[in-house]
């Protein structure tokens, strides 16, 4: 098993900056990509931005140029740094791990608790 303690979030204004945190423990051997999901009320989760352990990073096209996800190997954390935020980035951001099956897509996936990003206008 592997258990994820998320941290940050909170409200800002737009245009403002914010920063998650999220750090693994347990059998962390098995997962090799992190990241980040969303989720608003009605509609699915869907990927923010994912991290490998080499480095290699994938996009959500609407946070391209805003956000940025690092990690620490060391610390077995992920970070994502959010500038520049818009009302439309208003939701509950989940910490994802897991191990890359095909492309981008995973096995073994964990979930952090979750913590809520509001954006004013």
């Amino acid at each position: 098993q592997v258990q994820l303690v998320e941290s940050g979030g909170g409200l800002v204004q737009a245009g403002g900056s914010l920063r998650l945190s999220c750090t693994a423990s347990g059998i962390i051997f098995s997962i090799n990509v992190m990241g980040w999901y969303r989720q608003v009320p009605g509609k699915q989760r869907e990927l923010v931005a994912a991290i490998t352990r080499g480095g290699s990073t994938n996009y959500a096209d609407s946070v391209k140029g805003r956000f940025t996800i690092s990690r620490d190997n060391a610390k077995n954390t992920v970070y994502l740094q959010m500038n520049s935020l818009k009302p439309e980035d208003t939701a509950v951001y989940y910490c994802h791990a897991g191990r890359l099956a095909t492309g981008w897509s995973t096995l073994y996936d964990y979930w952090g608790q979750g913590t809520q990003v509001t954006v004013s206008s």
